[in-house]
C-alpha cells in the first residue's frame, strides 16, 4: 500500500472539512489511528492547559452527587474521569472510535463507556441530568443533529456542557495562535504520533473554519437550550457553553 493511501486529510479536503459527505468516517479511521498517543498531543497542543479547561467546564455544570452524567465523543475519557471527580451518581463515557474506546478504558475510574454515534445515541430520552462534550462537536458530520441528541437525552433541567476551542479575537494573538496551531503543531504531534493521515493538519483546519462563539449560542437556542451561558479560556484559544433544557 502507497503511504498516500493513508492520507485522510488532503489540501482539497481540508480546504472546508465540515462540508465532506464522509467526514464522520473519516474522523473515525483518524481517531483509531492516534488514540493511543492522543493525551499526550493533547498536553502538548494546550501546553498543559486542557486540564483546567476541562475542570473549568465540570464547574460550570454544576454536577450533583444525584446526576447521571454522559460524555459523549469521549475520547480516551479526560472529560469523563473530570465528571467523575465530582462524585455524580453515574457516568458514561460514548464514543464511535474503538480505538479511542481502549485508550479510555485502561484508565482508571468507575465510568461505564459504550461504542456509539453521536447522532445517533443509543440512549432513551431524558436519561441523562449533564450531557457534555469536550473538543467533539466540530467533529460531528451535522452539528445541529448533535446538539438535537443532546437535548433529547437530557431530562426537563438538565444541562449541555460543551468545551470547544475557538479563534482569539485579538488580533495579535489570532495570528499567532494561527502560526502556531498550522506551522509548529502538525509538525510536532504528527512526530510524536506517527500520523500519516493528516490528523494535525485537519485540527487547525477544522478549528478555524468551525462556528464562532455567537454561532454556538445560536445553535443551541435553536435546538431549544435555553439560559445559556459562556466562557472565554486562555486569552480566547477555547470557550465552555452551557445550556439548560427546559
Amino acid at each position: 500500500m502507497q503511504a498516500s493511501e493513508h492520507i485522510l486529510w488532503d489540501d482539497t479536503r481540508l480546504a472546508d472539512p465540515h462540508a465532506q459527505p464522509d467526514k464522520a468516517r473519516r474522523v473515525q479511521r483518524m481517531f483509531d489511528g492516534i488514540a493511543p498517543t492522543y493525551e499526550r498531543v493533547n498536553r502538548l497542543m494546550s501546553a498543559g492547559r486542557d486540564r483546567a479547561w476541562r475542570r473549568r467546564a465540570v464547574a460550570m455544570s454544576r454536577v450533583s452527587a444525584t446526576d447521571c452524567v454522559l460524555d459523549v465523543a469521549c475520547g480516551t475519557g479526560d472529560l469523563t474521569r473530570a465528571f467523575l471527580a465530582a462524585n455524580p451518581a453515574r457516568v458514561v463515557g460514548s464514543d464511535f472510535s474503538a480505538g479511542m474506546l481502549r485508550e479510555a478504558a485502561r484508565q482508571p475510574g468507575s465510568a461505564d463507556y459504550c461504542r456509539a454515534d453521536a447522532l445517533s445515541l443509543p440512549f432513551a430520552d431524558g436519561s441523562f441530568d449533564v450531557a457534555g462534550c469536550a473538543f467533539g462537536v466540530r467533529n460531528f458530520q451535522q452539528l445541529d443533529d448533535g446538539l438535537r441528541e443532546f437535548y433529547r437525552v437530557l431530562r426537563s433541567g438538565g444541562r449541555i456542557c460543551i468545551l470547544e476551542f475557538t479563534m482569539p479575537r485579538s488580533r495579535w494573538m489570532g495570528r499567532l495562535y494561527l502560526f502556531y496551531f498550522r506551522r509548529v503543531l502538525p509538525r510536532v504531534a504528527t512526530w510524536i504520533s506517527r500520523d500519516r493521515t493528516g490528523a494535525y493538519d485537519y485540527l487547525p483546519q477544522s478549528v478555524s473554519t468551525f462556528t464562532d462563539g455567537p454561532g454556538m449560542t445560536a445553535a443551541l437556542r435553536d435546538v431549544g437550550f435555553q439560559r445559556i451561558e459562556s466562557a472565554s479560556l486562555t486569552a480566547g484559544v477555547a470557550a465552555v457553553y452551557i445550556g439548560t433544557k427546559p
